[in-house]
This record gives structure tokens, C-alpha cells and sequence, in this order.
């Protein structure tokens, strides 16, 4: 017998797979409640610049050494620590 093609299940082989439609997912999407990280931030407990794009870390550089200006450098520790 031929199963029809609406009632075609998908099993989930590897776990922790959302199967639920994706009009489903939207719905439970939660918004972050932080905002998302953008740019350059001084991260303390490291002493280094890390660059965030859509808040995930992109590239980090040591602050000492760091071939930035030191105006630049000033600013971003005092307006942007993390």
C-alpha cells in the first residue's frame, strides 16, 4: 500500500531537532531582551578590543599593542566596556 504524501512524518535521528512548522517557531521566537552587540567593545577581563557583528564575537586584538590610535583607544574603554 502507498502511504499518501501528507502523512509523511520526519523523524528526528540526531535529537534536539525543532520539527514544529516554522509558522509555529516564529510564534515562540523570543525577542533578546539585551540588545545586540554591534562594533567595538573593551572587554575588562580580558584587556582586549573585541569586535561583535549581530552579537557574535568577530575578531578580538590585545590592547597592548593595539595599532589603533590612543584617542580611539581612550574612547572605546570609557564609552563601550563589557
Amino acid at each position: 500500500m502507498i502511504a499518501k504524501r501528507d502523512s509523511v512524518e520526519q523523524l528526528d535521528l540526531f535529537g534536539g531537532a525543532d520539527l514544529s512548522p516554522p509558522a509555529a517557531r516564529q510564534q515562540a521566537v523570543k525577542r533578546p531582551v539585551e540588545p545586540v552587540l554591534n562594533g567595538f567593545y573593551y572587554e575588562r577581563s580580558t584587556d582586549m578590543f573585541v569586535s561583535f557583528v549581530q552579537g557574535r564575537r568577530h575578531y578580538e586584538m590585545p590592547a597592548r599593542g593595539c595599532e589603533h590610535l590612543k584617542e580611539w583607544q581612550n574612547r572605546i574603554k570609557k564609552e563601550r566596556p563589557i
